[in-house]
């Protein structure tokens, strides 16, 4: 009686407990009733375990459960709708994405691929012992988000002016959390909003980014990237390249930096700007331009240079943002010209000063060998003054030339020698 009365209560499990229809299932089940006697023994050796999972939509799960002591019965696990899955290593659920992994007297695990969000809920593990045992696990399904999508850039924006910036991506589950980099800078102040999903489970995230553009700005590369925890270590961005319009400006240059007079001169006018500027205009400071220059957009010749051509000469460039003008000085001497501009020293006077340096070390050398040449004629010149003793003229030899010296003596005192 205990044997018949375990079978109809497994029996009613399966079909009438979980609620599932006995078409979704394969009919090859089978429940040998000599595996439903029950053993009487400790009930926390016979309770079902189970673990929490956590997967992200499109990956694969695996439910696992155990038991230390099966008191020959077999484990089934069962869906949130109470649908029963597996039966031991009995598949009774018809569904390709669920697989046996493995089927032990202690354990069941089974997995679950192309998981969708649908699959969340709570999953039942349970072994028909008597009483009835069953363990909870909780399947979290994560929504990953959608690529983002920049909008709101429609056109160029101006130098300083506001540009606004729109980063949308759907599908996250939780809530995506969007950031804004400018290069590698990130950009603080950005608004970000949420809503949920037609399907009520994910959400559609909103940030706006707003922020002041320079001409530093222009051909910056505005990225919106996207993080979640069903993306660990990685993330999805979209980019957006910045064009911004500022007005030009230009700086004027001499080619050949430095010619003589009679030489031809090209003064060039080097300008940039966004729009590029595509207007020059040449004129001279305070009269007309000379009679024989002539000009090529951004370019004055000056085919031969003369006193009468100095003067101060204006290059003015336009786009559709402004105007920008710069000035150039030229002074055209009977052999050189000067660009009179606060900038590196001229040629000219580096010529000097080298000229100056040489002749100052040739006249420091020539003193040196001067001094060194008088002090060496004057350690080895003089002139000798000899006392001969008197009366030594008419004197035979010396002897007697010493007796008739006045004094009769003869000593150091009658010959001196005077070094003058």
């Amino acid at each position: 009686m205990p044997v018949m009365y375990l079978a109809v209560i497994q029996l009613l499990t399966l079909f009438c407990f979980t609620g599932a229809n006995v078409s979704d299932y394969d009919h090859n089940l089978e429940m040998p009733l000599h595996k439903m006697i029950s053993i009487d023994i400790t009930p926390e050796a016979s309770q079902p375990i189970t673990s929490d999972v956590l997967v992200a939509t499109g990956g694969k799960m695996t439910l696992t459960c155990t038991v230390e002591e099966h008191e020959e019965s077999s484990l089934q696990w069962s869906n949130p709708a109470q649908q029963t899955l597996y039966f031991g290593e009995k598949r009774a659920l018809r569904d390709n994405r669920i697989q046996l992994v493995r089927s032990t007297r202690n354990e069941l695990s089974i997995s679950i691929s192309n998981v969708v969000l649908s699959d969340e809920g709570e999953y039942t593990c349970s072994i028909f012992t008597m009483p009835v045992r069953t363990a909870k696990a909780m399947v979290t399904v994560l929504g990953v988000p959608q690529e983002p999508q920049i909008t709101g850039y429609e056109r160029p924006v101006n130098e300083n002016e506001n540009a606004i910036l729109r980063c949308t991506t759907s599908g996250s589950k939780p809530a995506a959390n969007i950031r804004w980099y400018k290069g590698p800078e990130e950009l603080e102040g950005a608004r970000n909003s949420e809503t949920k999903d037609p399907n009520g489970k994910t959400f559609t995230v909103v940030s706006v980014i707003s922020f002041s553009v320079t001409r530093a700005d222009d051909q910056a590369e505005i990225t919106c990237t996207v993080g979640h925890e069903s993306m660990p270590n990685t993330f999805k961005s979209s980019s957006q390249k910045l064009q911004v319009l500022y007005q030009p400006v230009a700086k004027i240059e001499s080619r050949p930096s430095l010619p003589r007079e009679g030489i031809r001169l090209q003064l060039q006018c080097d300008a940039f700007g966004n729009p590029v500027p595509e207007k020059y205009t040449w004129t001279r400071k305070n009269g007309e331009l000379p009679l024989t220059v002539t000009t090529d957009q951004n370019s004055l010749v000056f085919q031969n240079l003369n006193k009468s051509d100095s003067g101060t000469y204006i290059c003015q460039v336009s786009n559709i943002m402004g105007i920008y003008t710069t000035e150039y000085k030229l002074d055209v001497n009977d052999s050189q010209i000067f660009y009179q501009d606060p900038s590196p020293v001229p040629q000219s006077s580096i010529d000097h000063i080298v000229i100056g340096i040489v002749v100052a070390v040739i006249a420091f050398l020539l003193f040196c060998l001067l001094i060194v040449l008088g002090r060496y004629l004057i350690r080895h010149k003089g002139t000798y003054l000899t006392h001969e003793a008197k009366g030594s003229d008419d004197a035979p030899d010396a002897d007697t030339a010493i007796i008739n010296a006045e004094g009769g003596q003869g000593g150091s005192d009658d010959k001196k020698e005077y070094f003058i």
